[in-house]
């Protein structure tokens, strides 16, 4: 008996990872659901905003602040003295007075006029002034010489109708003025010598003072304000308009002699302030004489004398100036 033999077939081969086929199946259908219920990953968008260097971000906030500052002043309300940053105008200036008539402050209200009385420099000490200027180096703005005076009241804000107030004031206090010889000094910086924003050189006078407080006093008494610093005679050679390097103090000897006083208006430019005189006012007294030796007469004699009686010289005192002319 013949046992017939039949060839056996191939089993399938298992699959290369070592799965079965139904787990394969499996491992594909939980990979296309997957794929198909999740979100993919949103790819990153190439106009997202990026996070910006301290640089870019100081930028953006000054434009903020100037942008506020402009729509503050379009809307009228007062301007302040540029933001903090530890303080700014005006300020206390010498005698109230440094780089105050130039108005740090651009605010001006309507139907006022920014006003001040001072002396008036005169030419012949430009060269000096000059020749001291040229020592300042960086962001120095140099005052031109016929520009330089010695404030004595500063009215930031006076209502149109109450100059001529103002002028009758110069003339009642000042008229029976003499001249006085203003002496110049040193120099020196304010605020102060370590951060300073104005040059100046100090002035002296007989009565300089006294005339200062008088005319504030009476502008009070018109009901008109001024600045509240102490009066500090001082004539500005320069303003600070960024960094810049510091003068050794510097003396000067000249002095002049001043006539009068004027009534200046200040017109604020980009450029600079513009001085326009509202009224000049004399010092119409005479100078002061020195007292004249009275000559000595002689005890009589019945001898008749030989020597003709000698006078004691007389002095004249010299003319008062006129007071500056307008301009």
């Amino acid at each position: 008996m013949k046992i017939k033999k039949t060839a056996r077939k191939p089993e399938p081969a298992a699959p290369q990872d070592g799965r079965s086929a139904l787990q394969s199946a499996l491992a594909e259908a939980r990979q296309a659901a997957q794929q198909k219920g999740s979100p993919r990953a949103a790819a990153p968008r190439k106009d997202s905003p990026r996070k910006d260097s301290p640089q870019k971000k100081d930028s953006r906030e000054k434009d903020s602040r100037e942008k506020t500052a402009r729509e503050q002043r379009a809307a009228g309300a007062p301007r302040g003295e540029r933001p903090p940053r530890p303080a700014r105008p005006g300020a206390a200036k010498p005698g109230g007075a440094a780089g105050q008539e130039r108005g740090d402050d651009n605010h001006q209200p309507p139907g006022t006029q920014r006003l001040f009385f001072a002396l008036k420099v005169p030419a012949n000490l430009a060269g000096p002034i000059r020749e001291a200027q040229r020592k300042l180096r960086g962001n120095w703005r140099n005052v031109n010489a016929d520009q330089m005076h010695v404030t004595l009241a500063y009215l930031p804000a006076v209502p149109n109708d109450r100059v001529d107030d103002l002028k009758r004031l110069g003339v009642r206090l000042m008229q029976d003025l003499a001249p006085m010889q203003v002496h110049l000094r040193g120099t020196g910086y304010h605020p102060n010598e370590g951060s300073p924003r104005v040059w100046f050189v100090k002035v002296e006078a007989e009565g300089l003072t006294e005339l200062a407080q008088a005319l504030r006093d009476g502008i009070h008494e018109l009901g008109l304000r001024t600045d509240d610093q102490p009066f500090k005679g001082h004539i500005t050679l320069a303003r600070k308009k960024g960094p810049a390097p510091r003068v050794p103090p510097l003396i000067f000897t000249q002095n002049w002699q001043a006539g009068g006083a004027v009534l200046y208006r200040s017109i604020l430019r980009k450029t600079g302030p513009i001085y326009e005189t509202a009224s000049t006012f004399r010092f119409r007294a005479p100078l002061p004489t020195e007292p004249t030796a009275a000559p000595t007469t002689e005890p009589t004699s019945a001898e008749p004398s030989t020597t003709e009686p000698s006078t004691a010289p007389t002095t004249t005192s010299p003319a008062p100036q006129a007071a500056p002319d307008n301009q």
